[in-house]
């Protein structure tokens, strides 16, 4: 049986969003990436990604982190929320990510079940997502495979 989770209520904000992000929704940015085929002293396309999120002015708290141990599928990025999923994407681009991971961590901090709906979920969290981790005390409803 899965461990139950206090629901978050949605509190409306700008129109077309649904919902705010709350203050324990953090996305994580990897400043460390690199993008395949860049040469070893190319600046860091994590570092721009890290500071074109952070410069995007949305409601997520932005925390940078040094290495996501995605280094083969960077530039990368994780959406977290205590007592939900976490999710890890990967190889992504300066357009559209910053709003997109914005819109992923108001969707992701809004859900009533600590996982991000697939429904309203940018197309980059779509089909850049790399992993799902389940929450610390997830206990799944099959004991065995």
């Amino acid at each position: 049986m899965r461990a139950l989770h206090a629901p978050r209520l949605p509190t409306p904000c700008a129109p077309g969003r649904g919902f705010s992000v709350p203050p324990d929704t953090v996305i994580f940015v990897c400043t460390t990436c690199k993008r395949e085929g860049d040469a070893p002293d190319a600046p860091r396309a994590g570092a721009a990604l890290a500071a074109a999120v952070a410069g995007h002015g949305g409601e997520a708290r932005v925390q940078f982190v040094n290495c996501l141990s995605n280094c083969a599928r960077g530039p990368s990025a994780a959406i977290v929320r205590p007592g939900g999923w976490s999710y890890i994407f990967g190889r992504l681009e300066l357009d559209g990510t910053p709003e997109a991971l914005q819109i992923g961590a108001s969707l992701l901090g809004g859900s009533e079940d600590g996982a991000m709906p697939w429904k309203g979920r940018p197309e980059v969290l779509k089909r850049n997502m790399i992993a799902r981790i389940p929450p610390f005390d997830f206990i799944p409803k099959e004991a065995t495979p």
